[in-house]
């Protein structure tokens, strides 16, 4: 599969794409006002405990206080302990257990590697946190050291967790979890006990690894490089920490286009092309002291074309911002975004086949398939996902279709979970939500229907306002004529079509109304007034 990375970098927003075989298929976007808070590291304070969700709110020193569940929260009662823990873990007779991490939660956060606070702390951390109560780890106006594992979303604020994960290249680093885990995308064992050995043969005594994808085949001086960097770098967090007041940032997580660097400029992709001149400098500077054999890979997009107009990135892109998406066959769905559940609808449309119904639906859906699982990831999409699938009798039609489903979402490297064909034709799903959706990213809620999507029709207000006169003329008895403002097409159906009823409540309440067309209304807005 041919893929590439495509970076058009203006000073107020970076946006990459990562194409496969000519198409995008995700689309990352940081821009200068609003970067990415996920993976920072923060020194904190609890500001306050909550037993009744065993959860406590963190202030960070962002507008909004972090959330920290109680599995998230390391048994370390204080900053100023990492080192004596640390110590002690080392002391412990833990059998590694050859953790699994499951490639879509160790690669899927493309700005950090934050699948991990409880999914990836392995069975026996797990087991630990149960029973452990948030009242009993925290208390308000304590100083704890976190990490961002998940941006805020709408109303909610961060998640936090102080179990710290440092993504490199090639290994995770957990300085307060005393196993290693290797990724499950790498299926050859006796490469597992090599990598294993040696992560065992570099490790910090009482520290955690997670092995990525993209260590398979390294050599161990490369990799003892990575963990190197990484036991540094974590040092250097710890230095900063104690010196820091709470609320502050002690880690800031790298760039956009560093993080590509780091988590999609494998073997697996041809170039790396990049438009601006500084920003090629920053990632040649980058490549050059971390990862020297891309730097023939890395290229200038010098052409006065727009580089996302020239890769056909931008069309793209006002696809996945519309609700329908047509396929070639003719056929289309229906992309619904709710805040809590997506829903897909798959229709037929203008394809109608040549050969029996069933196997026009079949080839329906299974086109469908393709392309839903191309806008899950173009989009971003995450939480509750349903996909109504048009109706098929055989079952080996829904096998099929449901297989091609499965098939398509290993491409995927955020954290699926799908349910089978039920009899209604659904598949229920979710998908790992870290970041913002593409449209919660670009777009915002209409300022005229404000988010719902519809407004009321002309003639639903046209008869909102003759009620309001039929109240008004109660409490108004010594009136006897009423100015009606409305916008422009409610006045229109007021003063034409339906004239007749405006005649009639004139005559059953003996008064004279006043029709006047306002511009400035919205079109739902109305005004009556006893003149």
């Amino acid at each position: 599969m041919s893929s590439k990375i495509i970076v058009n970098a203006e000073p107020y927003e970076t946006r990459l794409a990562l194409l496969e075989n000519g198409a995008a298929a995700e689309l990352y976007v940081e821009r200068e006002s609003e970067k990415s808070i996920v993976s920072n590291i923060y020194k904190g304070r609890v500001t306050k405990v909550l037993p009744g969700m065993q959860a406590s709110f963190v202030d960070i020193g962002l507008e909004k206080a972090g959330f920290l569940y109680v599995n998230d929260v390391d048994t370390i009662e204080s900053i100023e302990n990492y080192r004596k823990i640390a110590a002690e873990r080392a002391e412990e007779d833990v059998d590694d257990e050859d953790l699994d991490f499951d490639s879509n939660g160790e690669d899927g956060d493309r700005n950090g590697a934050h699948e991990f606070p409880t999914a990836g702390l392995g069975r026996r951390n797990r087991r630990a946190s149960k029973g452990r109560l948030i009242e009993d780890l925290l208390r308000d106006g304590q100083d704890v050291l976190v990490q961002v594992s998940k941006e805020p979303i709408g109303t909610k604020g961060s998640r936090l967790t102080s179990y710290i994960a440092l993504p490199g290249r090639y290994v995770v680093y957990m300085p307060t979890i005393n196993q290693i885990g290797i990724s499950r995308r790498i299926s050859d064992e006796e490469e597992r006990r090599r990598l294993k050995n040696i992560v065992r043969k570099f490790r910090q005594p009482g520290a955690g690894y997670i092995v990525r994808t993209a260590s398979e085949g390294t050599s161990a001086e490369e990799l003892e490089v990575n963990m190197n960097f990484l036991h540094a770098l974590w040092e250097d967090i710890l230095r900063r920490s104690e010196k820091a007041q709470a609320p502050s940032q002690v880690h800031l997580n790298l760039t956009l286009i560093q993080r590509a660097v780091r988590d999609l400029f494998t073997s697996d992709i041809e170039e790396m092309v990049i438009d601006n001149e500084a920003e090629h400098q920053k990632c040649r500077s980058f490549l050059e002291t971390f990862y020297p054999h891309l730097l023939p890979r890395l290229r200038r997009f010098t052409s006065d074309e727009p580089i996302f107009d020239h890769y056909g990135i931008e069309l793209e892109i006002e696809r996945a911002l519309g609700q329908r998406i047509w396929l070639k066959s003719g056929g289309y769905i229906v992309i619904d975004q709710t805040e809590a559940l997506t829903t897909i609808d798959v229709n037929t449309g203008r394809f109608v086949g040549k050969r029996n119904p069933e196997e026009t639906i079949a080839q329906t859906n299974l086109e469908a398939v393709r392309e839903i699982v191309s806008q899950l990831r173009l989009r971003n999409l995450g939480g509750i996902i349903i996909v109504d699938f048009i109706d098929m009798e055989r079952d080996e039609s829904k096998a099929k279709v449901f297989n091609a489903f499965k098939e398509e979402l290993r491409k995927d490297r955020s954290r699926t979970n799908i349910l089978k064909i039920s009899e209604l034709g659904l598949v229920e799903m979710t998908r790992k939500r870290v970041r913002n959706s593409l449209q919660r990213v670009l777009c915002g809620d209409c300022p005229y229907c404000e988010g719902r999507g519809a407004i009321k029709s002309p003639l639903t207000v046209s008869f909102e306002a003759l009620r309001e006169v039929r109240r008004l003329r109660r409490l108004h008895e010594l009136s006897d004529k009423f100015l009606v403002n409305v916008s422009p097409d409610v006045a229109d159906l007021l003063l034409e079509e339906e004239r007749r009823h405006v005649e009639s409540l004139e005559k059953s309440l003996d008064v004279q109304l006043v029709i006047k067309a306002d511009p400035e209304l919205h079109q739902e807005g109305f005004e009556v007034i006893a003149i």
